[in-house]
């Protein structure tokens, strides 16, 4: 058996990289909006919506990636995804109008849509049961990475390289990450006996089972609308929000999405639950924290550490949702962890 570094470095990691893809494709609009903008002639509406074809494709997939992670295992499903997110990237790259554009950003959504998916499905079958949300975590401040690198790393390139040489990056760090992945991350644990064979239909009627469970049901939606506040505003509303409402110029404004980014590597989650404490206490309090940002930035403040503390706050609290589907997933078997997760 690995020791936990090494299980760490060899399965984690690669599978925790498509996440840090993942974190940096989702806060890249908020920084090359405005030259998007330009360019198409868009408007903040269209923005919108083509902020939301990543989002879209990137839901309708999960199901399919759930059921799929738990037939073929991470390591099959996350190195062709992978390779699926670099061809949404290079679409984006060669775009010749804002179409073009919308179905690089939908294959894209396909391709990261397992980023946290295929590492909390390996957590689950690698690690001891009262591990899987801490060496989650420990997966999730790696991939948070992804958010800062979109940031202020993106506004000094983009003189150099224009936001189309961006996502030739992303594409190109995609292809190695898939490479990593198949080379590095087992196909399963040694001496694990494969699941019984059973029909398709069968293994699509898990989700039955899963959304039925009265744990899933009441936790859930607190995980959920975490998760959903905090991804949409790195995503997409924060950067109009500090350019509209804070008044901040391009530099500034990157900088403040940086601070947003740092709130989102916190490990809250995995601290208390080393301590004994339940792992979805943590997301609770999170709901409290995002409600006082919020209310705080309601009242318009005009200073900009004023308003980088506050969005600091707000990505600190919400960061502590996806831990959830960790500690969500510990009341069903392993084999249907895919299944829960993106459930």
């Amino acid at each position: 058996m690995l020791r936990p570094m090494s299980l760490f470095a060899r399965i984690t990691l690669p599978l925790a990289a498509v996440n840090f893809i993942n974190q940096a494709n989702r806060s890249l609009v908020a920084v090359i909006g405005p030259l998007l903008a330009l360019e198409f002639g868009l408007t903040a509406a269209e923005l919108g919506l083509l902020a939301a074809c990543f989002f879209a494709a990137y839901a309708m997939a999960q199901l399919p990636i759930g059921l799929a992670l738990d037939l073929k295992g991470p390591r099959r499903v996350q190195a062709t995804l992978a390779l699926i997110a670099a061809t949404g990237f290079i679409i984006s790259a060669l775009s010749a109008d804002v179409w073009m554009l919308a179905a690089g950003r939908c294959v894209a959504g396909v391709g990261v849509a397992a980023g946290l998916m295929a590492m909390l499905k390996a957590n689950t079958q690698w690690y001891p049961k009262e591990r899987v949300a801490a060496v989650t975590g420990a997966g999730l401040f790696f991939a948070s990475m992804g958010g800062l690198a979109a940031t202020m790393p993106v506004q000094w390139a983009l003189p150099f390289i224009g936001w189309r040489g961006v996502f030739v990056v992303l594409a190109g760090l995609a292809v190695s990450v898939s490479v990593w992945i198949w080379f590095s991350v087992p196909n399963a644990p040694p001496g694990v006996a494969p699941a019984p064979r059973r029909s398709l239909r069968q293994e699509i009627g898990e989700y039955g089972r899963i959304f039925k469970d009265p744990v899933f049901l009441r936790l859930v939606p607190t995980v959920a609308m975490l998760s959903t506040l905090n991804f949409t505003y790195q995503g997409l509303w924060s950067g109009p929000w500090l350019r509209d409402v804070g008044g901040l110029a391009d530099a500034p404004r990157a900088a403040a999405l940086f601070i947003y980014s740092i709130g989102m590597t916190g490990q809250a989650a995995s601290f208390a639950q080393s301590r004994g404490y339940s792992p979805m206490l943590v997301p609770y309090i999170g709901v409290a924290g995002c409600l006082f940002a919020q209310a705080m930035l309601m009242l318009g403040p005009t200073d900009f550490w004023t308003m980088a503390l506050l969005w600091f706050l707000f990505s600190f609290s919400g960061s502590v949702g996806p831990a959830g589907y960790a500690a969500i997933g510990q009341g069903f078997p392993p084999a249907l962890a895919g299944r829960v997760a993106t459930a």
